[in-house]
């Protein structure tokens, strides 16, 4: 069996031989690269700003963090390589770190899947409306403004006293007798982060899921009427999701990243630290170390692990929506 499979490959091998040499083309591999090269340059070319860009300010940073990860930095001194030190007293001694990892995954887990599907549910309402530009535009303006400045306003409707708009609201209808300390009380420091940054977190997915619904070709519509379709549950299903799936890409990593990535919103709102570790995060729990204790290989422990976290439900979002073009 084996004779016949190695007489196989001498016979293709000659036979491709005699063929290149039957039409004249040139056996040099270098040259075969040349000639590749002079087809595919120009993209190439295009992609070298990018690609450049993309090395320095993501490639390299992701690298340095990774072997800083591995050693005792604190600024002043050389660092000084600690094996997986860090991560050891990360995973097994932190305790604060433990509560921030669970703080982070529940938060994500409401905050991520709910602001996804909100702006997919909000976009797709708009675009049956009339003057969707204006409606749009009313939506999306808000989220201009940063989340540090977005939370001030918050802060006055979650005031804890008698003059916040919910308090105020609640004791006037009768549900509470005193006025509720949204942003002191551990128990509600969470779910005030979480309504607030579900809020800023709709604007860019959106408008992403917004103009994917506008690139829908409405004839797609009109021939699945005739094809029995007969609800818009149906369309949705078999129309626009199928077509969306870039932008649904898009929404679903943007939601990942926005999610693991809150602090400012946790930390304008209930302080750095919170209230018994009530917002603390994974990245609060970084910024602590990096820029307040200047412990510079832990905080790149920590970043690491973020990344981690992130690039694996980034990969599971790649294949949920992955198009099949």
């Amino acid at each position: 069996m084996f004779s016949l499979v190695r007489e196989r490959v001498k016979y293709m091998a000659v036979t491709g031989v005699k063929r290149r040499f039957e039409t004249g083309k040139p056996l040099n591999i270098s040259i075969n690269l040349k000639n590749w090269w002079k087809r595919n340059r120009m993209g190439y070319l295009f992609l070298t700003p990018f690609l450049s860009l993309f090395t320095l300010f993501t490639v390299i940073p992701v690298l340095v963090a990774i072997g800083l990860s591995l050693t005792n930095y604190n600024m002043l001194q050389i660092p000084k390589f600690v094996s997986i030190n860090n991560y050891r007293l990360l995973l097994l001694d932190d305790d604060v770190f433990l509560v921030a990892l669970k703080n982070t995954l529940v938060f994500s887990v409401i905050t991520g899947p709910l602001g996804f599907m909100m702006s997919f549910f909000v976009a797709w309402v708009i675009n049956q409306l009339k003057f969707k530009g204006f409606f749009s535009l009313a939506f999306y303006a808000p989220s201009l403004t940063s989340g540090i400045a977005m939370s001030i306003i918050w802060l006055i409707i979650f005031s804890g006293d008698r003059y916040g708009y919910i308090n105020n609201f609640l004791i006037n209808i009768g549900l509470i007798a005193e006025p509720i300390l949204w942003t002191k009380d551990a128990k509600y420091i969470m779910p005030v982060v979480i309504i607030i940054s579900v809020w800023m977190s709709m604007g860019t997915g959106f408008l992403v899921f917004l103009a994917g619904f506008q690139n829908i070709d409405n004839d797609l519509y009109e021939a699945a009427k005739i094809d029995g379709i007969k609800s818009k549950f149906q369309e949705l299903w078999y129309i626009t999701f199928p077509m969306m799936k870039p932008q649904l890409l898009f929404g679903a990593i943007n939601s990942i990243v926005n999610s693991f990535g809150v602090f400012d919103i946790a930390s304008a709102v209930a302080g750095m630290p919170s209230p018994n570790y009530a917002a603390h995060t994974i990245v609060a729990h970084l910024y602590d170390y990096a820029f307040i204790r200047f412990n510079m290989g832990y905080a790149s422990a920590i970043a690491v692990i973020l990344f981690i976290m992130t690039y694996s439900l980034g990969q599971i979002c790649m294949r949920l929506f992955k198009s099949n073009d």
